[in-house]
Parts: C-alpha cells; sequence; structure tokens
C-alpha cells in the first residue's frame, strides 16, 4: 500500500497517492482490476457514458503511431442504464475508489447519466466537456456558458465531488476553467487528448476513418503541463487534475510542481495495464532526490523567472 507522504488532496476528496487512472484507457475499471495493482492509484476513471447508446466510429479508430496514438473511437457505449446494469455491482470489487466520467449532447443529458453514477456508488463524476455538443458539432468545452451550463445541472443532480474535464482544444481556456468552477466544479481535470491526423503513404488514406481524432502520449505533455501552470497561475485554489503524456514518475512531479493536485495517466496503461507500479516507485524516488517530504508539498512550487 501506499505511504502517508503520497496522499494528496483534491478539493473534498483525498486520494492515497496523485495517481489517478484515466478515463477511456481502463474500460469499467473492474476489467483493469484484474491484471492491474489498483492500490497505487488514488483513483480509476471508468470510461466515458452518455444517456443512450453511441455506437461511435467505425474501424479502424485507433491507431499507433511512433510516439503515442490517435484515436477515434467516438465514446461507444451502451448508455447509462445498460451501463449501470452490466458494471455498477463490479465496481466495489476493484480496490481502488471509481470516477464517473459522463457525456451528453444536452445539460440535462449529462444529470441523467450523472445520478446514474452516483447511483451505481462512484466516489466523483468527471463531466467529459470534451464531447461535441450534437446541435452544431462543437464541443461543450469551446464556450464558457455552455460549459457551466453542463457542470450546473450535474452538480444539481448529485451530491458526489464534480470535476470538469477540458480540451487542450479549447480556445479560451482560463474562462470556460473559471466558468466551470463558478458553476459548482470541485476539480478539474487538464487535458483531454489534441486533434490529430496521421495517413498511410502506401493507400493514402487517414490511419482512422473519422481522419482527424485525438492525440495521446509523450508529444501531449508540454501542452497539457501549459494548460495546468496557466490555470493554477490564474486560479491558485481551484484543485487540478494534470493528464496527458504521463509515462514516469518525473511526469508526475513536473504535474505536480506545475500546479497539480493529482495526476492522471492514460496512453501509458494501455501500453502497460501494470505501469502505475512502476512510476509510483519512480515518483517516490524523485520525491526522495528532491528532499521533498510530501508528495502534496510539490503543488505549485514552480518557480518563475
Amino acid at each position: 500500500m501506499a505511504s502517508e507522504r503520497l496522499t494528496v488532496e483534491l478539493g473534498p476528496l483525498e486520494l492515497r497517492t496523485p495517481l489517478v487512472a484515466a478515463s477511456g484507457t481502463v474500460g469499467a475499471v473492474w476489467e483493469w482490476a484484474q491484471v492491474a495493482d489498483t492500490g497505487v492509484f488514488g483513483a480509476a476513471v471508468a470510461k466515458s457514458v452518455s444517456p443512450e447508446p453511441w455506437p461511435g466510429r467505425p474501424a479502424p479508430r485507433v491507431a499507433p503511431l511512433r510516439t503515442g496514438m490517435l484515436n477515434g473511437i467516438g465514446i461507444q457505449n451502451p448508455g447509462i442504464d445498460v451501463w449501470a446494469d452490466e458494471n455498477g455491482s463490479r465496481l466495489g470489487s476493484t480496490g481502488v475508489p471509481v470516477w464517473g466520467s459522463a457525456v451528453g449532447g444536452h445539460p440535462a443529458g449529462y444529470a441523467r447519466v450523472a445520478t446514474g453514477l452516483e447511483g451505481v456508488g462512484v466516489s466523483a463524476v468527471e463531466v467529459n466537456l470534451s464531447c461535441p455538443n450534437l446541435d452544431d458539432g462543437e464541443m461543450f468545452s469551446f464556450d464558457p456558458d455552455r460549459s457551466a451550463g453542463v457542470v450546473d445541472a450535474v452538480r444539481h443532480a448529485v451530491a458526489v465531488p464534480v470535476g470538469a474535464k477540458l480540451s487542450p482544444n479549447t480556445p479560451d481556456l482560463l474562462r470556460v476553467g473559471a466558468a466551470c468552477v463558478e458553476a459548482g466544479a470541485d476539480f478539474l481535470v487538464l487535458t483531454n487528448t489534441v486533434f490529430g491526423f496521421a495517413l498511410d503513404p502506401e493507400t493514402r488514406r487517414p490511419l482512422i476513418t473519422g481522419g482527424v481524432g485525438g492525440y495521446s502520449g509523450p508529444g501531449l505533455k508540454p501542452v497539457a503541463l501549459r494548460a495546468v501552470y496557466e490555470t493554477a497561475q490564474a486560479m491558485p485554489r481551484v484543485p487540478i487534475v494534470g493528464c496527458g503524456g504521463v509515462a514516469a514518475g518525473r511526469d508526475v512531479v513536473e504535474y505536480l510542481i506545475a500546479g497539480a493536485s493529482a495526476v492522471a495517466m492514460g496512453t501509458v496503461l494501455m501500453e502497460d495495464p501494470r505501469a502505475g507500479t512502476r512510476i509510483l516507485a519512480e515518483t517516490e524516488r524523485e520525491l526522495e532526490r528532491l528532499g521533498v517530504t510530501r508528495a502534496a508539498d510539490l503543488t505549485g512550487s514552480v518557480r518563475r523567472w
């Protein structure tokens, strides 16, 4: 089990370690828990769920790249009712606090999903605002008012902590983040995948059917780290989960210093479901090397020139 020096606070949540398994990379968590040491994580986030079934994009929709991966899965899921029936009773056996992730086409849809997730015992709800608005195809996270409307609906629907997950493609991330916090978000998750594209020179076709998809992996880290740093500087009291390109303990430490209270990892867990054990051990060694007593002491300790 993790030591007390690794315990961190994320708003109203206390996490036994700063590590969080990111949504979309560990399924409904219980499957992943059968092969991974979940005890090294402070939380794990189940794959996003919508009010009604979403079919997702046709294959191929995932493509490995030289560094990282491109995906255009389209948040395939069976809808909250079926998801809760199939997975709800299994969440308590995972050995880690499970957060749910909600998506939808309008605020009421998000609220319905959040209510269903709370009903099966999730310890927090992550609001995935990187989901396109179905009316005009624009992400909720591109617009402060729309984002605030979704967070407000979820906040009034559930009693568990609520986090808002934003996209690095958001034109004015600080305005959107502030709007989400004002609407009731207990913490922000920064960030999701960034728009990317890849093709096969032989066939001259994109590697995924949708063409443009979400890029994740090491190359995303400077982009997401910038989002964490700028948000923490502008809103130093807002709890942040940093996410993007985490593959080693040093990455975790850098996110903490930039202003994150916890750090999520995704693509690395798809490559190696057990990577969290290694990364937490590396994080502890980094703390010792830096002479830091507690991981939480690093949060926001960046020194400006």
